[in-house]
């Protein structure tokens, strides 16, 4: 794939070995994780990009869960004390990564965006696509840091579940979840099977072409025109905020804004007030 415009939230393979041998060098965080999973920091100590930092999703990137569903918002205290541990400074730009398809690292970006960061970035294809290039990993922990970066979040715009059966309504809600997740033929994590009533299936393995990295630009923009988007305002669920964050990815490399709902189907389905649509069509 081609190296991304520099307004892109996505950066390639050769873009970074570029921007980490510059006078201003990215920070690099280690998101690697996986659902049903301890912490990956085993993996990561097993090896890594040199001079990343890792950063746990469970007990960094949210808060426990509860309420607000399984991943809810992280309390920004424990985001930024976590980020200020990794070196993230509000002057020099992040990037973020995970074992490959950034459904991990898709989640940093994005808190890191609500939280004020103006200049972070994910690798295409994560640390598979830095070793198919022959690239080297580092092995011991980077030398401690202390940046400075303060969270403040709201810079990007969330909905809660009332604000995501509205959306529903009047614009483009996204079901980023597998499709048999979001007909009710399977449910491995949550009580309950479905979809929000009048969610549209896209799941977020469609972003993805066959190496694992996303498709160019103009592909998910021609992914999203065909679900309505353009035409309608968008927004984003799926299990518990994390895979949802990767459309949200997605839709801005096409070029297209949308919000997030954090709590998700984890959130929405605790509650047995609402209802939970079935079945292949937005219902």
């Amino acid at each position: 794939m081609d190296d991304f415009a520099q307004d892109s939230p996505l950066i390639s393979v050769a873009e970074l070995e570029t921007a980490l041998a510059s006078t201003r060098p990215p920070v690099l965080l280690d998101i690697r994780f996986q659902l049903g999973s301890t912490s990956r920091v085993g993996d990561y100590e097993a090896g890594h990009l040199p001079g990343a930092y890792f950063v746990d999703l469970d007990s960094e990137l949210a808060a426990p869960p509860g309420a607000g569903g399984r991943h809810p918002l992280p309390d920004p205290e424990v985001l930024g004390a976590a980020l200020r541990r990794a070196g993230v400074d509000a002057r020099r730009p992040v990037v973020v990564y995970d074992a490959g398809p950034a459904m991990s690292a898709a989640r940093a970006w994005w808190l890191l965006r609500w939280a004020g960061h103006p200049d972070v970035r994910v690798l295409d294809g994560g640390l598979a696509a830095w070793q198919e290039a022959g690239l080297p990993l580092g092995t011991g922990l980077p030398p401690a840091a202390e940046g400075d970066f303060k969270p403040v979040p709201g810079h990007l715009p969330t909905l809660d579940a009332d604000g995501a059966a509205a959306f529903a309504r009047t614009g483009l809600l996204l079901d980023a979840r597998a499709g048999e997740r979001y007909r009710g033929e399977l449910e491995p994590l949550d009580p309950r099977a479905g979809h929000i009533p009048g969610a549209v299936s896209a799941p977020t393995t469609e972003n993805l072409g066959s190496d694992g990295r996303f498709l160019p630009a103009a592909a998910l923009a021609a992914r999203f025109a065909a679900l309505g988007a353009g035409e309608r305002e968008v927004a984003v669920y799926c299990g518990s905020g994390v895979t949802a964050a990767h459309q949200i990815l997605a839709l801005e490399a096409a070029g297209l804004p949308a919000v997030l709902y954090p709590g998700s189907w984890s959130d929405w389905c605790g509650d047995p007030a609402r209802p939970a649509a079935t079945g292949a069509h937005p219902g």
